[in-house]
């Protein structure tokens, strides 16, 4: 397959996967792709790293999650888009006027590749790396999908800004681990947990369960936001 007729299929993809004729979906993905909406979720996450390590632990353990959101957006944001210079769909003159957005939303000007789904694939790499929960690994992988296949629905994103997206977020998220592992080796003690209390890295599974009711809790109230801001955009 060469490039035109990659592009042609990945325009022809998103076409068929963005927006649809519901209020409730549009309601519900223009909340979801908010940042805002995650902020309990993130300060939770920072409590249970902090509750979980100790002193210059935690703080290493911090930095190192700060490293994989700014590399990421970096690459994505920094380098990708001025260089690839390659049109969001709501902003490409070819197919700007046949994509469904939602309160005007257009985006800025270039979206390749996605910062939403670098940033959210890198940190759900990192921590579920970190954690180490089935549960949990399943829940990070679920908001990062959301979060990425919102930006599609928006028509913000074509489905190629997401897959590279992806693909720098969890490049990423990999790396910045492993050097985390070799450096946390060297200058912190390595404990091993037996207790069915905690995850096999040693964190509490009690703090597991309040990350996860935290995203589910979250997700009920992008539900109900949604469906009152999308009578409220389309009165």
């Amino acid at each position: 397959m060469d490039i035109q007729q990659y592009i042609a299929y990945d325009r022809n993809l998103l076409l068929d996967w963005n927006g649809s004729d519901s209020l409730f979906w549009d309601g519900f993905m223009w909340v979801a792709t908010s940042t805002y909406i995650w902020i309990p979720l993130a300060i939770v996450l920072l409590y249970v790293i902090l509750k979980n390590n100790k002193g210059w632990e935690a703080l290493y353990t911090i930095l190192a999650f700060a490293l994989v959101i700014t590399l990421a957006d970096q690459i994505s944001s920094g380098i990708c888009k001025p260089f690839f210079q390659r049109f969001r769909p709501t902003q490409d003159p070819e197919i700007m006027y046949m994509i469904d957005i939602v309160n005007g939303y257009r985006g800025g000007r270039y979206g390749f590749i996605s910062s939403h789904a670098a940033n959210t694939f890198g940190v759900a790499v990192f921590v579920s790396l970190l954690i180490r929960n089935k549960w949990l690994t399943f829940m990070l992988v679920s908001w990062a999908v959301l979060n990425s296949y919102s930006r599609i629905y928006l028509g913000v994103h074509y489905p190629g800004d997401i897959l590279f997206g992806t693909l720098n977020g969890c490049i990423v998220g990999v790396i910045i681990y492993l050097i985390y592992r070799c450096f946390h080796k060297k200058f912190f003690n390595q404990v091993r947990y037996v207790s069915n209390q905690y995850t096999a890295s040693g964190y509490l599974i009690t703090d597991v369960h309040l990350l996860l009711l935290t995203y589910i809790l979250t997700c009920f109230v992008i539900m109900v936001w949604g469906m009152i801001l999308a009578k409220m955009i389309y009165l």
